[in-house]
């Protein structure tokens, strides 16, 4: 299945884009999906861990699941004052 995958701020930067479509297995988790996602942009490795995940606008944990055409927003962790 495929799903549509926007990166924000770093994250965006390591993958040198803010969208794409990523194939991912049929039912799989966001475990599965961010695995896919290093596997298509390896620099995303360094971020992957502490990626915060929203999957169609929601904040997700990564035994949730996915579906056909979800959005799969990644954003880094934010710091600051």
């Amino acid at each position: 299945m495929q799903i549509n995958v926007k990166l924000f701020a770093r994250a965006k930067d390591l993958a040198g884009t803010g969208a794409l479509v990523l194939n991912v297995p049929d039912g799989c988790d966001v475990r599965t999906a961010k695995a896919a996602l290093v596997e298509h942009c390896p620099d995303l490795q360094k971020l992957i861990q502490t990626l915060l995940i929203a999957v169609d606008g929601n904040y997700a944990t990564d035994t949730t699941v996915l579906h056909e055409s979800c959005e799969f927003a990644g954003f880094p962790p934010v710091s600051g004052g």
